[in-house]
């Protein structure tokens, strides 16, 4: 029997594939759901887990299948075949989880998490983003260029919205749920009244190390002041800042971008980013089966924006690393300023830029690393871009960066 049958059976099968739960464990109840969810990273907390047929495999056998099929599936829509297998039972998502590796490994995207992994050393990861003008949302799919049926793999989804003082992206990994009480919250976008300084918050800390540090503590000081369904925490993980050019006389914008979680040491030879393993349940998960104390209702009224946390480092003495846009070059016969995207930006835009490392001559980082361009963002039709990144940001961080670029800067350009 070949693998696409193994895999056609398992998807007929009702009954035995194994959990069941409400969280979406049923395969044909997840991909009902959202594409946007790529696989469960944590089965539910105190809930009996049924294991079906499947499960009964010889753990040789099943070890051989789960790697010939994460080795033959290499993009979207194929890729999900090795979603179906961490889908089947636990003793299936195990197995899953030990073989596929990290987006910076096999420069693959798999399951949610990857979406908050560093990208690959050597290629960058393509995707693009949809902008809704009507709804104000933003789409990032994995891939070169929108195919004609639409059958795009959505990966995280933003939505604007516009404050008096300020405007939000909140980011999500559902097209319709943008609550940061909802499991699906990934985090922020926040910038200041004239669209020129913005702060990206995470809904969790970048490095599990941290969330093991501060998940008690902040659990203790906070464990009356947190509302009810409302996320406890944003993360302060970069700040984006355009430099003012009211006379507009010095070109195009002009980027700076401190990135709090990844330390610039990551840039060195053999160097490393901060990479969480999982996905982390909200803070009120927990908090809200407790009932609130007497003489506390008041306190809901807090937004979860008082409960932003200071910014996130992988090491509290180790530098940040900061990000500039790469200069771009006049040209004498088309009179306008160019980069070269490489083919993945074909209309001239203000919003086009790639971003280079900014380092000190001390840190020991070669001249070739610094100019490697680990992010680019360019428009190619009038409401597609594309978005290519590379290590050491991940597909989050690069996409808060390039939400940035839609807001308007009447005094940057």
């Amino acid at each position: 029997m070949s693998f696409k049958n193994i895999m056609r059976d398992l998807r007929d099968v009702k009954g035995g594939l194994g959990c069941s739960s409400r969280r979406g464990m049923d395969v044909k109840y997840w991909l009902h759901r959202s594409r946007s969810y790529i696989a469960p990273d944590v089965a539910p907390p105190n809930e009996v887990v049924e294991q079906g047929q499947w499960a009964n495999l010889p753990p040789e056998l099943l070890l051989d299948i789960i790697q010939r099929v994460e080795k033959s599936e290499t993009s979207w829509p194929a890729r999900r075949v090795v979603v179906f297998c961490a889908s089947v039972c636990k003793s299936w998502r195990e197995v899953t989880k030990e073989i596929v590796k990290t987006p910076e490994e096999c420069g693959r995207l798999t399951f949610p998490i990857s979406l908050k992994q560093p990208g690959p050393r050597d290629s960058p990861i393509q995707c693009f983003i949809k902008r809704d003008r009507a709804t104000s949302s933003y789409r990032l799919y994995f891939g070169l260029t929108p195919s004609e049926d639409e059958s795009d793999k959505l990966l995280l989804v933003a939505k604007r919205i516009r404050r008096p003082t300020s405007t939000d992206f909140v980011i999500s990994f559902v097209a319709d749920e943008f609550s940061r009480a909802s499991k699906a919250y990934v985090g922020k976008l926040r910038s200041n009244f004239l669209g020129t300084k913005f702060s990206a918050y995470d809904s969790q800390p970048p490095n599990d190390a941290i969330i093991q540090r501060s998940g008690s503590l902040s659990r203790r000081s906070h464990a009356k002041l947190v509302p009810r369904r409302v996320s406890a925490f944003n993360y302060n993980i970069a700040a984006i800042s355009y430099e003012l050019n009211v006379l507009r006389s010095r070109g195009p914008r002009r980027m700076h971008c401190v990135v709090h979680s990844i330390p610039v040491a990551s840039l060195q030879e053999g160097g490393k980013a901060p990479t969480p393993t999982c996905l982390q349940s909200s803070f009120n998960e927990k908090s809200s089966r407790s009932p609130i104390p007497k003489g506390k209702e008041r306190v809901s009224s807090f937004s979860s924006s008082d409960l932003s946390l200071p910014p996130v480092s992988a090491a509290s003495f180790e530098e940040a690393l900061v990000l500039k846009n790469k200069a771009p070059r006049w040209h004498e016969q088309l009179q306008c300023w160019c980069l070269n995207f490489k083919g993945r930006v074909t209309v001239a835009s203000v919003k086009n830029f790639q971003l280079v490392a900014s380092v000190d001559p001390s840190h020991n980082i070669s001249a070739a690393e610094q100019e490697r361009v680990l992010l680019q963002f360019g428009k190619i039709g009038k409401d597609i871009f594309t978005m290519d990144y590379m290590f050491p940001l991940s597909a989050f961080q690069a996409f808060a960066i390039c939400l940035s670029s839609f807001d308007t800067k009447p005094a940057c350009e």
